[in-house]
């Protein structure tokens, strides 16, 4: 991974946090756009009845309710954000889906997150890694490793940086996140090398795109 390549990100963890709560009651249309690779991910991720599956960064909750239905009533899903207003709107959503019995959510930093060791069959994160400053990613991914079962699988939708270093409409939208970062927060990142470089085996990779112009990467990993 060429470090050196990626965009830094310069707002702190409150800077985000307060931006996200801004924005809260328009990010389901954020949401919306991104149906397609949401469910093309949790398919490939493969969630299956009676397992406990956590989501970063889990925003209003749609993969949240998706996840919950796949686990049945016998698994378990347990979401973590930084921003309470996302928690709020989230808990209304499974709770409108009377889904909210096997849901569990809190607020909480990726970094260190309130999990014992190896209790997760699988962990997911959409559009969330690359949120991250660059010496903050493998330290997302280490702690996503400690809470892993040795059998668990890791499931992510990122922006991705390799193979798109000349694309007109990445190099845009990183001039959006220097010229605005608190509120254009992420940025590409090389996603199959930082999970690589953290001790995964990626098992299956994809692409597609957003509005048919965004493109996003779709990587299952495991220990």
């Amino acid at each position: 991974m060429t470090n050196e390549e990626t965009v830094r990100v310069s707002p702190s963890r409150e800077d985000i946090k307060r931006s996200y709560e801004k924005i809260s009651r328009w990010y389901p249309l954020a949401e919306w756009f991104e149906r397609g690779a949401r469910k093309k991910a949790l398919q490939v991720l493969d969630v299956r009845e009676g397992e406990a599956v956590l989501e970063i960064g889990f925003g209003t909750g749609h993969g949240l309710v998706e996840i919950a239905k796949s686990v049945g009533e016998t698994g378990r899903v347990y979401g973590i954000d930084i921003t309470p207003e996302m928690i709020k709107l989230a808990n209304k959503r499974v709770e409108k889906e009377g889904l909210a019995k096997r849901v569990w959510l809190c607020e909480g930093d990726a970094r260190k997150m309130p999990y014992e060791n190896s209790v997760f069959d699988a962990v997911y994160m959409a559009m969330t890694l690359e949120l991250f400053d660059v010496p903050d990613i493998p330290i997302v991914l280490g702690d996503i490793k400690r809470v892993l079962k040795p059998t668990g699988r890791l499931g992510v939708i990122s922006i991705p940086k390799e193979g798109y270093e000349d694309s007109l409409v990445l190099k845009v939208y990183e001039y959006l996140h220097r010229r605005f970062p608190k509120y254009v927060s992420c940025r590409p990142i090389y996603v199959e090398d930082s999970i690589r470089d953290s001790g995964y085996r990626i098992v299956k990779s994809d692409e597609t795109k957003i509005a048919k112009l965004f493109p996003v990467k779709i990587v299952v990993a495991k220990l």
